[in-house]
């Protein structure tokens, strides 16, 4: 059974740090894709960040490049988000997620399994 359990969420002002991680199952820890999407309310889930299976590759949405970082340590079971510069505009809940594939693609479709989500605030 996979299972994905995402922390570290919380409220912050504009301009402050926050890191999430995602706790991933042994059984898939080192076969998928990775990624992280989030949801605001009354807004459709959107792709945030993915890494590929063994972490050689990344993927970033425009609206968070430069600022938030994915990576993953498949020896410790977890996929991690760094997100830098936070904005009013990234407050959501996130989501991790693991992909039916090797390669982290920007496509809802293409994940399969996903955590419960951890809320992050940003205040102006």
């Amino acid at each position: 059974q996979v299972r994905l359990v995402e922390s570290g969420g919380g409220l912050v002002q504009a301009g402050e740090s926050l890191r999430l991680s995602c706790a991933v199952s042994r059984s898939i820890v080192n076969v998928y894709a990775m990624g992280w999407f989030r949801q605001a309310p009354g807004k459709e889930r959107e792709f945030v960040a993915g890494v590929s299976w063994n972490g050689d590759s990344t993927s970033y949405a425009d609206s968070v490049k430069g600022r938030f970082a994915i990576s993953r340590d498949n020896a410790k079971y977890t996929v991690d988000l760094q997100m830098n510069s936070l904005k009013p505009e990234d407050t959501a809940v996130y989501y991790c997620s693991a992909a039916r594939g090797y390669r982290p693609t920007a496509d809802i479709n293409d994940y399969k399994d996903w955590g419960q989500g951890t809320q992050v605030t940003v205040s102006s």
